[in-house]
């Protein structure tokens, strides 16, 4: 994208990388999570929780958009504190170490994590069950599969061993796509013969978990390896995705629950959408130019009405209206670091910094 019609995104992302060096200033070695929308103040976690690889990640960025060496250290530096969940027990590994250290172009160590994190991650794959299961690190249940398990997972575990990278998606695929017309997020295996059952939250509205599923699979469509498997199924399930209302059609930033329709936005939602369907354009099908401009006018719609522009007692550059998790009511309308990442990787690629096809 240049000139005139690529101006937009270029102060769009401007701003979003003030809004790293402002969030950096305050979080210092914690990972922020989400902000309050008033001041911008970062509610944040000691180690990173499962979003920290997206703090790492837009560190990543911002050190391509300035090119200062200092900045890649500061990016290094905080890939390596996702160390330790390498050993942690949960498929989110995937979202943890591969968006920072795919964007951490020339970087051993972050190369090296990445071997290292997708090889604990295959070990913990279950051959019974064809896929990696949910894991215990965050409570619950540890034999689940979910739709935010499978984005990231993908290509990481494609770098190892490209078969169990497309059985992961495949078999997510059986349980989230299957006979009914919307998808059903989130599935826990049980003994005693009862097999895999649906579990009530999140519910079959949660526009997170359409936005997950169709990132995962433009992932694989991108990856010849993992295409390989079943190509005709991929580009069906792709099909049946962007057929879903709001997804080429309708508002440009969902409801968090499309089955509550006046409840709170998600602009993440929204975010990882639009990634998502600018990695489609990329494939050669006939929804390409549909998928090109649905995810450009979703981000500048995203820059337009839900960036912060300064002034009000908060910092300019923050995405706000994300929702993390309405059905505990916590932080409904805030700032949500994966949020703002895939907005930056968005506005990246559509200005050439970023390459969504090894992204």
């Amino acid at each position: 994208m240049s000139g005139a019609a690529g101006d937009w995104a270029e102060r769009a992302l401007a701003a979003v990388m003030e809004r790293v060096t402002t969030t950096e200033a305050q979080v210092g070695e914690r990972f922020p999570l989400y902000a309050d929308p008033r001041d911008g103040i970062w509610r944040t976690t000691g180690r990173g929780s499962w979003t920290g690889g997206f703090w790492a990640g837009l560190l990543w960025l911002r050190a391509r958009y300035s090119g200062s060496a200092a900045d890649r250290r500061a990016a290094a530096g905080r890939t390596a504190a996702l160390a330790p969940w390498a050993d942690a027990d949960t498929v989110t590994r995937g979202l943890i170490f591969w968006y920072p250290t795919a964007l951490a172009d020339g970087d051993p160590e972050a190369a090296v994590l990445r071997e290292r994190a997708a090889r604990a991650v295959l070990a913990a794959r279950d051959p019974e069950l064809g896929l990696v299961p949910w894991g215990d690190a965050f409570g619950g249940p540890r034999l689940r599969a979910r739709a935010d398990g499978v984005p990231g997972t993908v290509p990481l575990l494609a770098t190892v061993a490209p078969g169990a990278a497309a059985d992961h998606l495949h078999r997510h695929l059986d349980l989230c796509l299957g006979a009914e017309r919307e998808p059903l997020p989130a599935w826990r295996y049980e003994g005693g013969g009862a097999g895999w059952q649906p579990c009530e939250e999140p519910g079959r509205g949660w526009s997170r978990g359409h936005a997950w599923l169709l990132l995962a699979v433009a992932d694989a469509l991108l990856l010849p390896e993992a295409t390989a498997h079943d190509r005709v199924r991929l580009t069906a399930a792709a099909r049946r995705l962007l057929s879903l209302e709001g997804v080429l059609s309708g508002p440009f930033v969902p409801p968090d629950d499309r089955a509550a329709p006046y409840g709170p936005l998600d602009t993440s939602a929204a975010a990882i959408s639009a990634v998502a369907l600018l990695k489609l354009a990329h494939v050669r099908e006939d929804w390409a130019p549909v998928c090109s401009y649905r995810g450009a006018v979703t981000l500048s719609t995203l820059a337009a009405n839900h960036l912060t522009r300064g002034g009000s007692g908060r910092p300019a550059g923050m995405l706000l209206d994300g929702c993390y998790d309405a059905g505990r009511g916590l932080a409904e309308r805030h700032e949500l670091v994966w949020g703002d990442f895939f907005l930056a990787l968005g506005l990246a690629s559509l200005i050439g910094l970023a390459d969504l096809t090894r992204v």
